[in-house]
Parts: C-alpha cells; sequence; structure tokens
C-alpha cells in the first residue's frame, strides 16, 4: 500500500490560476496512479497569513497523521516555515516550489527579505523540493539545497482541438468579411505585477493596422492594484473598443476563447514554466511572447515569435509583423500544431511525480 499523501494550499484548490491548476492535476492524476491523496486547504490569506490563519495551519498540520507524505504549495511554504520546520521532523515534507516567494514581481525588498529568510528555514526541513519548471533551479539553488533533494516535475497540457479563428467562423452560414473582421489575441494570465500586461497594451497601442481585439482572461481580484492600472492603461491608450477583461473564466468558456483566436500573446516578466503558452501550442495558436521560463523551448524555432522581456519596442515590432502578415501566421500556425504533438500529457506529469514520491518513500523506508 503507499504512503497516504495531504496537499497543503492556501485558500480553495479551485481557484483558477496556473499554480492551482497544476495542483488539481496533480492530485487526479496520483489518485489515478493508486495514492491516497488528501487535500488541505488552509486560509486563504497565504502568503501574507493573518494570526488566526497561521493558528489554523498550525493546528491542521499537527493532525495529519506522522509519516504522511506532506506537500507544502509554495504560496504557503515560506509563509509558514515556523510550523514546517516543527512537523518536518515527523512528516515527510515535499516543497512544491512553483516560484519561490521571494523571488515574485512586485515583492517589496523588506518583503522578499523576510520570504528568503523563512523559505530558506522551510527548504531546510523538507524531504523533497519539487520545482515546476527549470527554470525554478537558479532560483532554489540560492537556498543551498542539496541537488539531490530536487527534482523537476514540468506541467502537462490537455489535448485540444485545433482553434477555428476569428476568420474562419460561420455566421447565419456565411463567412465573416475579413476586411471587417478583427484579428482576435488571446492573453490568458491572471492580473499581477509578473504577467506584463501594461507592456502589452503599451506595444499593441503602436499596432493601428490590421484591425485587432484583445481578450485578457485571467482573475481580476487576485491584485486589484494592478486591476487599476491596468484599466487606467487602457483608458490612457484609448483601447476601451479594443481591450475585453473578462476575468475568470471556466474551462468550457476558455475553451471558446480560444478558439475563436487567432493569435496567443504574453508579455510576461516571469515565468517558471509557461503553462499559458503551453495551453496555446495545444490548440494550434501561434504565440507571440516574451523569452522567460521555458517559453523558448515551448515554441521552438517555427511557432512563433519571441522578444526580450520587458522591451516594449521589440514586442510592437513582432506583433505588428504576425498581426499584419497572413502567411506568416500561416506558417506560425502551422509550427504550432507541430509543436502540439510533443507536448507532455497531464498524465506524463504525474507519473513523474509518482516516482519521485516513491523515490522518497524509499529513502525515508531505508533510512
Amino acid at each position: 500500500m503507499k504512503t497516504p499523501v495531504v496537499l497543503v494550499v492556501p485558500g480553495t484548490l479551485q481557484a483558477r490560476t496556473g499554480g492551482y491548476l497544476y495542483d488539481r492535476r496533480m492530485v487526479d492524476g496520483l489518485r489515478r496512479l493508486g495514492w491516497q491523496v488528501d487535500v488541505l486547504e488552509l486560509d486563504a490569506t497565504f502568503p501574507y497569513p493573518t494570526t488566526a490563519a497561521l493558528d489554523h495551519a498550525s493546528g491542521a498540520l499537527a493532525a495529519v497523521r506522522t509519516g504522511t507524505i506532506t506537500i507544502v504549495d509554495s504560496l504557503a511554504l515560506g509563509a509558514m516555515a515556523e510550523i514546517v520546520t516543527r512537523e518536518g521532523c515527523r512528516l515527510a515534507v515535499v516543497a512544491l516550489v512553483h516560484l519561490p516567494l521571494a523571488a515574485a514581481i512586485g515583492v517589496d525588498r523588506a518583503a522578499a527579505a523576510r520570504f528568503e529568510q523563512a523559505e530558506r528555514r522551510a527548504l531546510a526541513a523538507a524531504s523533497l523540493v519539487v520545482v515546476t519548471g527549470q527554470a525554478a533551479l537558479p532560483l532554489i539553488a540560492g537556498y543551498d539545497v542539496a541537488p539531490g533533494r530536487i527534482t523537476v516535475v514540468e506541467p502537462g497540457t490537455d489535448r485540444a482541438p485545433l482553434a477555428h479563428g476569428s476568420r474562419r467562423e460561420q455566421r447565419d452560414g456565411h463567412a465573416i468579411d475579413e476586411r471587417k473582421s478583427p484579428l482576435e489575441l488571446i492573453c490568458v494570465a491572471t492580473l499581477n505585477p509578473g504577467k506584463g500586461h501594461e507592456i502589452l497594451l503599451e506595444a499593441l497601442a503602436t499596432v493601428k493596422d490590421p484591425e485587432w481585439r484583445l481578450t485578457c482572461a485571467g482573475s481580476l481580484t487576485r491584485d486589484p492594484k494592478t486591476v487599476a492600472q491596468v484599466r487606467s492603461t487602457v483608458a490612457r491608450l484609448r483601447l476601451d473598443e479594443r481591450v475585453v477583461l473578462v476575468g475568470d473564466v471556466d474551462r468550457r468558456a476558455l475553451a471558446r476563447l480560444y478558439d475563436r483566436a487567432d493569435v496567443a500573446v504574453l508579455a510576461t516578466r516571469q515565468e517558471t514554466y509557461g503553462m499559458a503558452v503551453a495551453e496555446a501550442l495545444a490548440y494550434g495558436l501561434p504565440v507571440v511572447a516574451t523569452k522567460t521560463g521555458a517559453i523558448p523551448d515551448l515554441v521552438g524555432d517555427g511557432a512563433g515569435v519571441l522578444v526580450p522581456v520587458g522591451d516594449v519596442a521589440a514586442l510592437s515590432t513582432a506583433l505588428a509583423r504576425v498581426l499584419g502578415d497572413a502567411s506568416l501566421r500561416a506558417r506560425l500556425a502551422d509550427g504550432a500544431r507541430g509543436r502540439r504533438d510533443r507536448l507532455p500529457s497531464w498524465d506524463d506529469a504525474a507519473t513523474r511525480m509518482s516516482f519521485a514520491l516513491e523515490r522518497l518513500c524509499g529513502v525515508h523506508a531505508g533510512g
């Protein structure tokens, strides 16, 4: 019988972000592979927990049976280092690091220093550190974690139907007039300082022709300050009729947005992987994005155009090229279809996670 597993996450596991999607798919995949996995949901105030939230977390982890594999999401890990250190003496703690809190864009210097100290203690107490992208490895190296305690389990993707695009839709049995139909762009990302929405808007504002329309799908509640700044930028650039912020959408609604899209765009400033880009490729969409995380490996040479992080001029030029050249978009779409066949599945990812946990069980059994 496999060792029981508990996944510890802040707030609800059903939250619609890439990190929570990863966590959900790991739970589902591990269960299919025969693991008994329970989910322990902490207060949603993490990673800035209230005293009451820390008290609840302390009691909840103390109640977990000794010897249980306890996977702690990085949004909670560094915010409760004392609890993790205490319970690490009797639990097989696995640190699941999407991105260290101290390294997140938008965290002020004082908070980053506090997070770094706390994460260092928590990671030292972990039996295993799982990172969700190769780009996280240099960040983890700064915490002096022995390489033998680190494993990479990158996200998977779902096989998706090829997107039809805006100009192949049918209305009342008649094809849309391409001269009147704007190109549909999609950006899937929570509105927070790291995702670069304002950079994207600044770049798009210079692209006057052809007509385009941008739909941004991602939470409008997790970072109200960023949302206000993005809305202000839309108004300042007079893009109100071209940009729509739809907020969180469910998987079915998101699939419809992908289906009618022509190009996926992302000006993200920081990724350890790039799940939104992988998802766009799964729909066969060409990509215009930044060179960060695994995005260059995902896109390869022929599925999109990539630019340096934060370079508005380069992003503007790339967008103008792709939007203004139908033959280029077609070639990039062909490249995206080729890349989609090589994307790892969520079953692949769960298998890698299962193997890492089995090795952990063997180490504990032998120790």
